[in-house]
């Protein structure tokens, strides 16, 4: 992708990393599809709160992925595909070993997760099971995003579509199903098999060597050197979106405290739908990793940061586009998932509010994804934990509860903050240190 013109490069990487990520978010709205029309109210809350406590999970996965994406860029960009299939299998090798603990505590401590997330008794009581199985599960949903970061380093995101793709397919076809069946937990299963056959096609792939990272046995043994660099990218890029996804936690917390289960699954309802637009710019924004990472390797850091300002202008364009999409169709958006009035209300309002500041969401993704892809991990992080902690949360709380806007008042933070996260991360890009980075 260093050789051919950006605009083209962009299209090449984005058109599938939007596709992929597009069928990522489809894994929740299927989800919540189902459980709002055939289980009720606290089934969708318990599935919310499980979410909104597994991002954590995610945030492993993509910190991980990212340390993955920059490193296989890094040594494609110089090619050096036998360095790139060295990395590769050491983050698959770290990703499974932090996934270990998390998913022994989250099985064991499932009911505990629920009540801390101020769940009622009866959703505690429907939603347990649910919840042991996803956590329980963290290993697929660590390998599944982290072996598609690993593609998409090396530029091939066409495979990490495809193992979506199959993901969902099999999601879409067993979710209906093993619900009628087994009721919540059938959700739960059915999203489980369908990750682990889109990590089975993922590993095939590797293995086989289709894509231009190829593992081998040899790659399995531990080298201290590949390993101490991931994890030196890793920790900050993880703790960059343990910062953002614990703010969520909190945030989702806030909305169950102050509007109860039909206020709670509506913002759940909304989120998801909000999220299936958020991940595709967020795939074009990796496209911008993916390249700013192997231009720097081919010593381009110009090409670099013209990707980015190309990328930026057209996530700009985009999310401008879903704005006014959501603004304009919430009520219809909202009643295909649920025909709840209650819910269907504090969903409406918070797609509307929370889809003010979607232009500045794509700014920032891109610059926080550019500065990732350069191997920065520790800027974004820094600006996550003051944009998020220091200054989302507490202003969530404070509308929430010292205003008494209750969950409206959530809702407005969320732009607010988001908006402010914007600015800072394009200021920082536009300092150009990111440049001088060595991976």
């Amino acid at each position: 992708f260093t050789t051919m013109p950006i605009r083209r490069a962009i299209i090449l990487l984005a058109i599938p990393m939007v596709l992929e990520l597009s069928m990522e978010s489809v894994f929740a709205l299927v989800d919540i599809f189902f459980v709002n029309r055939w289980l009720g109210n606290h089934a969708v809350m318990a599935v919310g709160l499980t979410e909104s406590v597994i991002t954590v999970v995610y945030s492993l996965a993509i910190g991980i992925s990212m340390a993955a994406t920059a490193m296989v860029a890094r040594r494609v960009g110089e090619k050096n595909n036998e360095a790139a299939g060295e990395a590769a299998m050491q983050s698959i090798l770290l990703a499974l070993a932090v996934t270990f603990f998390i998913s022994i505590a989250g099985v064991w401590f499932a009911p505990d997760i629920l009540r801390l997330m101020a769940a009622d008794a009866e959703t505690i009581a429907i939603g347990t099971g649910y919840t042991r199985i996803l956590m329980g599960s963290s290993g697929v949903i660590m390998l599944l995003f982290l072996i598609n970061g690993i593609f998409r380093g090396a530029g091939n995101a066409a495979i990490a579509m495809k193992s979506l793709w199959i993901a969902n397919i099999i999601n879409i076809i067993l979710n209906p199903l093993l619900i009628w069946w087994l009721g919540l937990e059938g959700s739960a299963l059915a999203t489980f098999i369908g990750r682990a056959a889109g990590v089975g096609y993922q590993l095939y792939q590797l293995q086989k060597g289709s894509s231009t990272v190829h593992l081998r046995a040899r790659h399995i043994i531990l080298n201290l050197p590949v390993m101490k660099t991931l994890v030196s990218i890793a920790a900050p890029g993880t703790m960059q979106f343990i910062i953002a996804s614990g703010s969520w936690i909190v945030l989702a917390r806030l909305v169950a405290e102050t509007g109860h289960a039909d206020a709670s699954a509506g913002y759940q309802t909304a989120i998801r739908v909000l999220l299936f637009f958020i991940l595709p710019a967020w795939g074009l924004s990796n496209a911008a990793a993916t390249l700013v990472g192997q231009h720097l390797g081919a010593k381009q850091p110009a090409m670099a940061e013209k990707s980015v300002n190309t990328t930026t202008r057209y996530n700009v364009y985009f999310m401008a586009f879903v704005t006014v999409f959501f603004v304009a169709g919430a009520p219809w958006i909202i009643r295909f998932f649920t025909k709840d009035a209650a819910a269907v209300s504090h969903a409406v309002l918070a797609l509307r509010v929370i889809s003010m500041g979607y232009i500045f969401y794509g700014i920032g993704m891109v610059m926080a994804n550019a500065l990732n892809g350069a191997g920065d991990t520790r800027t974004p992080t820094l600006i996550n934990f003051f944009g998020f902690w220091l200054f989302q949360v507490p202003l969530a709380w404070w509308l929430a509860k010292g205003l008494s806007m209750g969950p409206l008042g959530v809702f407005i933070a969320i732009p607010i903050a988001e908006t402010l996260i914007a600015v800072a991360a394009w200021l920082v890009f536009r300092r150009g240190k990111w440049k001088l980075v060595e991976v």
